[in-house]
C-alpha cells in the first residue's frame, strides 16, 4: 500500500507539471455541457439528466485513453520506467498507482459537469441515483482503461497520441454520447449498440434516469472488455518480451 501511494503521488505531480494535460481532459465534456446541453436541453428535465450522464461518461472515456495510452508510451520512452519495472516490487505498485491517479483525475473531470448540470440545467437525481451513476461509471471505465493500456504498451508515445486523438471523437459520435437515448441519426442508430461507448452510457442511463439497456449494448460492453483485455495482455508481453529479454 506504502509503494502504492508513493507512486500515485509520484505520477500525480508528475501529470499536472503539465496543466494543459489536466485542462485538456476537463474541458471538452464541461465545454460540451456549456454549448450543447445548457441551451438546446438545460430546460428539460428528462433530457438534461440524460445528457449528464453522457458527458460524464465522455469524461471517463477522455481521461481513460489519454491516461493510459498516452501516459503508458510516454513512461515507457522514459530511462526511469524500465528501472522501475526490474526491482523487486514488480509492476504491479506502479500499475495501481497508475490507477488511483487517473481514478482522482476522472473526478476531476466529473466534477465540474456536474457543477454545470446543477447550476444551469433542469436535470434531476436523488443521491442514491448519484451514487449508482459514479458506480456505472466505474464499471464503464474498464474497457477504456484496457484500449489506452493497449495502446499505450503497443505504441510510441507520437503514435499513441495521435491514435488517441483520432479515435475518442468517433466513439463518442457513434455511441450516442453527444446526443441522447433516443434522438439518434439513422446510421449512428445501427452501429451506436455494438460500440463499448454505448453499452457504458446506458449503464449511466439506467442508473440516473431509469433507461432500459438494450441486451445488445450489454452484450457487446462485455465482448469489447475481452477484446481490449487481450490487446493490452498481448501489447504488455510484447512490450516485456522486446526490451527485458
Amino acid at each position: 500500500m506504502n509503494l502504492l501511494l508513493v507512486h500515485a503521488k509520484y505520477q500525480f505531480l508528475e501529470t499536472i507539471r503539465v496543466p494543459i494535460a489536466v485542462v485538456g481532459t476537463v474541458f471538452f465534456p464541461t465545454a460540451s455541457m456549456l454549448f450543447f446541453v445548457v441551451p438546446f436541453t438545460g430546460e428539460d428535465p428528462v433530457a438534461a439528466t440524460y445528457a449528464t450522464g453522457s458527458m460524464m461518461a465522455f469524461a471517463v472515456m477522455i481521461t481513460c485513453l489519454f491516461q493510459y495510452g498516452a501516459g503508458v508510451a510516454e513512461d515507457r520512452g522514459q530511462p526511469w520506467d524500465p528501472y522501475i519495472r526490474t526491482l523487486p516490487a514488480g509492476a504491479l505498485p506502479r500499475f495501481f498507482g497508475r490507477v488511483a491517479t487517473s481514478f482522482g483525475f476522472i473526478v476531476a473531470a466529473v466534477i465540474p459537469v456536474l457543477l454545470v448540470a446543477t447550476f444551469l440545467t433542469e436535470a434531476t437525481a436523488t443521491p442514491g441515483q448519484i451514487l449508482l451513476g459514479l458506480g456505472a461509471l466505474l464499471v464503464g471505465a474498464v474497457p477504456f482503461t484496457l484500449l489506452g493500456l493497449g495502446i499505450g504498451y503497443a505504441m510510441p508515445m507520437k503514435a499513441a497520441l495521435a491514435v488517441t486523438n483520432i479515435i475518442f471523437f468517433p466513439l463518442a459520435f457513434g455511441g450516442g454520447l453527444l446526443t441522447g437515448p433516443n434522438v439518434l441519426p439513422g446510421f449512428v442508430e445501427v452501429i451506436a449498440p455494438f460500440l463499448p461507448t454505448r453499452g457504458a452510457v446506458e449503464l449511466v442511463w439506467a442508473a440516473i434516469g431509469g433507461f432500459r439497456p438494450q441486451t445488445t449494448s450489454m452484450v457487446m460492453l462485455v465482448v469489447w472488455v475481452v477484446v481490449f483485455g487481450a490487446f493490452a495482455a498481448w501489447a504488455y508481453r510484447r512490450d516485456e518480451g522486446r526490451r527485458f529479454r
